[in-house]
């Protein structure tokens, strides 16, 4: 059966001296609405994602608290390519949309006339899939007459770090607070990125991919190893019982933050035709433990060194590769400075850290109008 979603539309009024800080034109009604919501004592947002294969929103009240938070995965319809199609993927979203959005509002137990404005990823991803997010953000907007603002996907990771995993009644305590400078390594499907955080808003980007992502380096590994997509679980999964015992390089780019992997891979593909290793189920489990360390070793070490160099008060890890167990416990365990780790759930893409991150740019006056378009290139820092 087909959801629909039902809207009041109104028409508004635009005037020139309706202007936010960055030059663009607002209706005045949702303007003014704005300024008042920002003096309101709770503030919840809309989250839309639809970045890459996750049709996602959620609702969030201050940026922290998960009031709702829905998830449609194209992980099934894709596990047969062994990857993301694109216009399949976009083709998904078209169908899962509206009804993941009216059941966020659903599960929030709030009305459209409770949400105080729409957070929806921009960029980087997809553009199929991204066009369907902002264009039905944009639509909601418009129709509701609510404040809407665009953001960064990898920002987003990023404010994965401010939600409350549980719900809280009180404020949070000096140890679960954010301190800046932080450093943030967001490891993903398509991103590997080193980032210094200055403050909310500000960062500075140390290092990056030059080939392979972390989580296209984690599929590919599988595909070579014969095992399931997404790679990433996968291979977690079937390292578990084996052992770091096989020697494979690490890619250290001596003097530069940046990360490789496609030498790791190619490494990996060398010795499962030397050693016959997929003849041998005890090999496969030695082979993903040996892969995996050698990606975790990695990211751990330069992270830290960055995070010792620049002195940094905190690391926070975001991203869906910072789900790997190993990775988590390597960082917790060796870094100096402490670490913030979303729990997994909040690691994948999701509309959650999208509304998190929004309800930030509404506090720092980051509107945006119907000119808003998908970036599917847009970087960070």
């Amino acid at each position: 059966m087909k959801s629909t979603i039902h809207l009041n539309w109104v028409y508004p009024f635009e005037h020139e001296n309706s202007i936010n800080g960055k030059g663009k034109i607002l209706p005045s009604f949702a303007l003014a609405l704005f300024f008042l919501l920002k003096c309101a004592k709770y503030m919840k947002i809309l989250g839309i994602e639809t970045s890459c294969d996750e049709t996602a929103a959620a609702v969030v009240e201050d940026g922290r608290k998960i009031i709702s938070n829905i998830v449609a995965s194209q992980i099934d319809i894709h596990a047969r390519y062994g990857g993301i199609v694109p216009e399949v993927a976009s083709r998904q979203h078209l169908l899962s949309i509206i009804p993941v959005i009216q059941e966020a509002v659903a599960k929030a137990g709030v009305t459209w006339q409770d949400i105080d404005g729409i957070a929806v990823t921009f960029g980087p991803g997809l553009a199929g899939s991204l066009l369907v997010g902002v264009n039905v953000a944009k639509a909601i907007a418009f129709a509701t007459q609510l404040p809407i603002t665009g953001v960064n996907h990898l920002e987003a990771h990023i404010y994965a770090n401010w939600l409350d995993f549980i719900p809280y009644h009180s404020p949070p305590s000096e140890e679960e607070r954010v301190k800046f400078p932080c450093l943030c390594l967001i490891v993903s499907g398509g991103h590997s990125d080193l980032v210094l955080m200055k403050r909310r808003g500000q960062f500075e980007k140390l290092g990056r991919t030059r080939d392979d992502a972390a989580g296209e380096a984690f599929d590919k590994a599988a595909r070579i190893l014969g095992l399931s997509y997404p790679g990433g679980p996968a291979i977690e999964q079937v390292a578990s019982s084996g052992a770091p015992c096989l020697s494979l390089p690490r890619a250290w780019l001596k003097g530069s933050y940046d990360f490789s992997f496609s030498g790791l891979k190619t490494a990996l593909w060398h010795l499962v035709q030397k050693e016959a290793v997929l003849a041998d189920l005890s090999l496969v489990a030695d082979a993903a433990a040996s892969f995996q360390l050698s990606v975790v070793d990695v990211l751990v070490t330069k992270t830290i060194e960055a995070a010792k160099e620049l002195s940094v008060r905190q690391i926070l890890l975001s991203g869906g590769v910072a789900a790997n167990k190993t990775l988590r416990e390597h960082f917790l365990t060796n870094s100096p400075a402490p670490v913030l780790i979303p729990p997994p759930y909040l690691c994948t893409d999701n509309a959650a850290m999208v509304a998190a991150c929004g309800y930030y740019h509404f506090q720092d006056n980051q509107l945006s109008d119907c000119d808003l378009d998908v970036v599917p290139n847009l970087s960070l820092g």
